[in-house]
């Protein structure tokens, strides 16, 4: 008997039969046919999942958000709980069917549903639920959908309260959109009716376990190795750094190798909205800004931080991305002894990027001359390094530009690495081109010399170059 006929015969109802191995010749079909169908086994096992999910929550009740049970506790008494609400169904069950039912409802009760799956696996870089029905996932930079779904809308608003809850930060109708994150450091954005017309929408931008290192970013394509022995000295020479580019292409990633270059010893500070950087140095204080409460008030902004950090003591700050007036405190940092400072900002070319930092101070409030903004600009800022999400959904760092000075009223730039795109493009469809330098050396390598930091002439050298030094 099939899982459908056992499952319809311990609820009492009609059980169809079964077909023999062999059909015989076809024959009139019987006036009267059977009342009730039968179930295919994924629904039943799906109704049965309901009923004992229900009975379940029921049983735990307050102890599901019982602070003093650590994780393991808790995993351990919902097991034990889950055994004894499946041996109280009396459905009969093949060991198969009672491990995978199990393993869902531990991950819909101690996980995140559907999802955990999702998180576990190493492929996907990013998942977004529009609404309960519809699960996308990111894999080798294409979009893909899956057939993960979530039982309902509250089976959705579940999972998100409970991300959201872990990180102390709240989702409801007075609150309808959070940035949270999980404990690996994976990004959360959460949006809720009725806001979001079409159901409850989760957005997960997943982290490697293993932070990437640089020779993870040269394996992909991201950088060159002259790009990056370049970009280890200008963290170690204190230059500061803007890493540049649009929603998706990586600036937390390289954000994460360029802070792996500051030498140990060195106090950093991070500031963030959700804590996302994976810092391998000892000395770090990390900070995390502050949503308002119920009352609308309490909140802690990133410029708040970044004042407060001014008196930490830092000898680095990295701020997981500019995007408001803590743009000028930022830049104010940079030109008052606080060398060696990294940051984002969400722009599509160097020259963009200036322009974004101008309008984020214009943010502050401060009534200043578009003249001094761009003077403080291009005395703080020594390097913008772009990356761009090609159409191939690769990730590559399309430029590493100097911001050199002033000349009358315009920031003046100059490229040391830009991407080649006239290598065209593979059979799959992806570029064969890769980061070449200009042959212009940047005038900081001056301070590199003062340093006495080395970088190998094959650097600044054209393809051609480099083949005759070869």
């Amino acid at each position: 008997m099939n899982l459908s006929s056992r499952l319809a015969a311990a609820q009492g109802r009609p059980v169809a039969p079964e077909a023999p191995a062999v059909l015989p010749a076809p024959r009139p079909v019987p006036a009267a046919r059977p009342a009730a169908a039968a179930v295919p086994p994924a629904d039943a096992l799906a109704r049965l999942k309901d009923r004992v999910a229900k009975a379940l929550f029921e049983r735990m009740g307050n102890r599901m958000n019982d602070p003093s049970l650590s994780e393991e506790a808790l995993r351990t008494v919902v097991l034990g709980e889950l055994d004894e609400v499946v041996e109280e169904e009396k459905v009969p069950l093949s060991a198969d069917e009672r491990a995978r039912l199990t393993a869902e409802l531990a991950d819909d009760v101690l996980g995140y549903g559907p999802l955990q799956r999702l998180l576990d696996d190493p492929s996907v870089t990013e998942i977004m639920c529009n609404g309960p029905d519809a699960v996308y996932v990111e894999q080798s930079g294409r979009l893909v959908r899956t057939a993960a779904r979530f039982t309902s809308e509250e089976h959705l608003r579940r999972v998100i309260d409970r991300i959201v809850s872990r990180v102390g930060r709240r989702i409801d109708e007075s609150s309808p959109l959070v940035d949270a994150r999980l404990a690996d450091g994976s990004r959360v954005n959460a949006i809720i009716p009725p806001l979001a017309f079409s159901g409850s929408t989760l957005t997960i931008r997943k982290f490697a376990k293993d932070p990437f290192g640089v020779d993870d970013l040269i394996g992909f394509g991201t950088l060159s190795p002259e790009m990056a022995e370049l970009l280890r000295a200008c963290v170690q020479a204190r230059l500061n750094i803007i890493v540049s580019g649009g929603t998706g292409t990586g600036k937390t990633t390289l954000l994460n190798v360029l802070s792996s270059f500051i030498p140990d010893g060195e106090r950093i500070v991070t500031i963030e909205d959700a804590v996302e950087l994976q810092l391998q140095q000892d000395h770090v204080v990390r900070l995390e800004s502050r949503p308002p409460n119920i009352e609308g008030r309490g909140a802690v902004t990133i410029r708040d931080l970044v004042r407060n950090s001014l008196r930490m003591r830092p000898d680095r700050i990295v701020v997981g991305e500019c995007r408001g007036g803590e743009s000028l405190d930022m830049l104010q940092a940079m030109n008052t002894g606080h060398d060696g400072s990294l940051s984002t900002v969400h722009a599509n070319s160097p020259r963009d990027a200036i322009a974004r930092l101008e309008t984020l101070v214009l943010m502050a409030g401060m009534d200043l001359p578009l003249r001094a903004i761009r003077e403080q600009i291009a005395s703080a800022v020594d390097v913008v390094v772009q990356l761009t999400r090609l159409r191939d959904g690769t990730r590559r760092v399309t430029h590493v530009t100097e911001v050199q000075g002033m000349e009358g009223e315009t920031v003046t730039l100059q490229d040391a690495f830009l991407f080649d795109y006239s290598a065209g493009v593979d059979a799959a469809g992806r570029f064969l081109g890769a980061p070449v330098a200009t042959g212009v050396r940047p005038r900081f390598t001056d301070r590199f010399a003062e340093l006495g930091i080395t970088v190998s002439p094959r650097v600044f050298g054209t393809p051609a170059a480099r083949r005759g030094w070869a």
